[in-house]
Formats: C-alpha cells, structure tokens, sequence
C-alpha cells in the first residue's frame, strides 16, 4: 500500500531503478567513453526536456548499452558521435520522441493565442 502511495507522488520505483541502473553502467565504462556518455547523459537531460518515464530510460538504457558495445568493440568514438556533437546528441535524444515539457507550454501558447483571436473577433 505504502509503495503505490510513494509512487504515485514521486513516480514509478522500477523507473528510477532501472535509470540508476543504466547510470552505473555508464559510471563503470572505461575512459574515454565513460566522459562521452556521461556528457551526452548531462546533455540529453537538459536538451531533451522528456517528462515521459518509460522514454527517458528507455533513452538511457540504450545509452549504456551503445557505449558499452563501442568499448568492447574498441569503436572510435569519432565514429559514433562524427563530426558535430551536438547534433549527434540531438538527433539521438529525438529519435526516442516522447512527451516534453516544452509540449505543454506549446499548446498554452496556442491556447492564448486563439481565446486572443476569439476575444478580437467579438470586440
């Protein structure tokens, strides 16, 4: 009873397990792909913008398992990031979708912008 109560406040506890998880996998990889994916993590939390639980670890677990696959296989990093960074780390956190934070304040906008247009009409 307590456990459905505590995740309804602060959100799924296999979730944050699961993104623990991942980041202990990336915090164990060796340098310099540990630095890279702990960067891209950093990145991928302020750019994404993802409020959807199920998408950021689905994000995060995949990171780790990337940068895992590239230091066992001895993969150059410049290989898989190429040669603009940003955009490599954009373009992956986007390809997962999912809810953002910047949706909601989308349709706000939108919603003022119309009952504007409404209220103009009217006058």
């Amino acid at each position: 009873m307590a456990a459905k109560w505590l995740e309804f406040i602060t959100g799924s506890l296999e979730q944050k397990k699961q993104y623990r998880d991942a980041k202990k996998r990336i915090e164990a990889l060796p340098e310099p792909y540990r630095t890279v994916a702990n960067a891209q993590h950093r990145y991928t939390m302020y750019y994404g913008g993802i409020t959807d639980g199920d998408t950021l670890v689905r994000i995060f677990l995949d990171l780790a398992d990337l940068w895992e696959r590239a230091a066992v296989d001895g993969t150059p990093i410049a290989d898989i990031v190429g040669d603009d960074p940003v955009e490599y780390a954009e373009s992956y956190a986007e390809a997962y979708g999912g809810t953002q934070w910047v949706d909601k304040e989308r349709a706000r906008l939108i919603e003022a912008v119309d009952d504007a247009k409404k209220k103009e009409h009217r006058s």
